[in-house]
């Protein structure tokens, strides 16, 4: 007598259970929101307020994430006779970036927007100037980190004001609270490096 081959092996059509478990891999792709619009929140700000913060925190993610992509750039490709203590301080200047990006990101979702999130998008809309791919000496990756933050701490400066105008308290201390703070205490220990007395030259 044969023996019974698998139902799988047949063909056969599958059970509900075997469907149950079986990834569904045709999904449809499609936007259930779209970059810009606000899905109203219950959280007593108006659709117009919401909107405005969105768009002055996004710039700030922008930013913030050219800037934590620039300290592990740097990170990786530092030399000389400050290696270790500029590779941690750098990594350490980093992870505060990361805990920053997920700050303004929620903010920016909790107010009913959409992040940015992609590489391309964020190339296309930050203010930070693009780098080179290859090393450049310690003096000079401090001095470039330094703009980016300096352009950060202006922009935030600018859009805590704007915020507070509009009434929206969360994303004000947001703006001073958490980026502001964080940029100016972070650009301090950079600028140290750079001045007379210090072994890190171009």
């Amino acid at each position: 007598m044969a023996s019974k081959k698998p139902q799988a092996l047949l063909g056969e059509p599958q059970t509900a259970a075997d469907q149950a478990v079986k990834p569904n891999m045709q999904q449809e792709s499609h936007e259930t929101q779209k970059y810009g619009e606000i899905v109203k929140l219950p959280n007593g700000l108006s659709e117009d307020v919401c909107k405005k913060s969105v768009a002055l925190l996004n710039q700030c993610l922008a930013d913030t994430i050219t800037l934590r992509d620039m300290y592990k750039k740097h990170h990786w490709q530092v030399v000389g006779p400050t290696f270790n203590q500029l590779h941690l301080m750098y990594d350490q200047h980093f992870e505060a970036q990361v805990l920053l990006v997920d700050i303004l990101a929620e903010r920016i979702q909790l107010l009913g927007g959409i992040a940015l999130a992609m590489a391309a998008d964020i190339a296309e809309t930050t203010r930070i100037p693009r780098p080179p791919r290859g090393r450049e000496p310690a003096a000079v990756q401090i001095r470039r980190l330094a703009e980016a933050h300096e352009m950060i701490i202006i922009g935030a400066r600018e859009a805590a004001k704007k915020v507070d105008e509009i009434g929206d308290d969360g994303s004000n201390d947001v703006f001073v609270s958490n980026v502001l703070r964080t940029n100016e205490l972070q650009v301090w220990f950079l600028t140290e490096h750079l001045v007379a007395a210090s072994p890190v030259q171009a």
